[in-house]
């Protein structure tokens, strides 16, 4: 699920024509196909430009280097989450907050099976586990975006502890995730079974079920 938006990030300048959009997006949608064909060591701004069909010229006047391309795409990747979340929770018809911790790691999994890019890169641990935010590791943010998910949709205490789970949290699923990709490029549904339980159970004994 691809955006048409474009932020500044990691881009030199933002594009503001509509063509300069749809090409900037052509960049990132090549991106992400070579990354899972020749991995982020193969990646390399010539082949970047050709599978785009752009002068390499056009991939610097918005990126500095192949890193900003991958930071941009995450960034984007990112944007789709949310944006998939948010549809998720907007059908209604998830009454707790667990239901919505369940919704948030379905989503991640189609990302991985659906999304060009997406299961190599996840949200840029590979390249740098500051690719989302200078301050925050990747996995942190995504963390702090749930938890702002789960007070805003489900009125769960806002407080310190709910990040701290959070991050353990999705740090376990993003291990869990990751190995049942690597026993089937699919998916191994019994490692992503075992996943989603072992996060419920752990979450329930941290988040105050009376906070709902």
């Amino acid at each position: 699920m691809a955006t048409s938006t474009v932020t500044a990030g990691p881009l030199r300048r933002v594009p503001v024509q509509g063509r300069s959009v749809a090409r900037v997006q052509r960049m990132l949608d090549a991106c992400a196909v070579l990354v899972d064909e020749v991995g982020y060591d193969g990646l390399t701004t010539t082949l970047l430009a050709e599978r785009a069909g752009v002068a390499i010229g056009s991939v610097y006047q918005f990126f500095p280097d192949k890193r900003a391309i991958v930071q941009a795409l995450t960034l984007r990747n990112m944007e789709a989450y949310l944006q998939r979340l948010s549809a998720r929770f907007g059908q209604g018809d998830l009454e707790n907050w667990w239901d919505g911790v369940d919704a948030g790691i379905d989503e991640y999994i189609s990302m991985h099976r659906s999304l060009p890019g997406f299961r190599t890169l996840h949200f840029g641990d590979i390249v740098d586990v500051h690719l989302l935010d200078d301050e925050r590791d990747n996995n942190a943010v995504i963390a702090e975006e749930l938890a702002r998910v789960l007070v805003e949709q489900f009125g769960v205490a806002d407080e310190p502890r709910l990040r701290f789970a959070l991050e353990i949290a999705v740090e376990s699923a993003d291990a869990l995730i990751k190995l049942a990709f690597r026993r089937d490029p699919e998916g191994d549904d019994e490692v992503l079974g075992e996943a989603k339980a072992l996060i419920r159970e752990y979450l329930h004994r941290h988040v105050d079920v009376s906070t709902t």
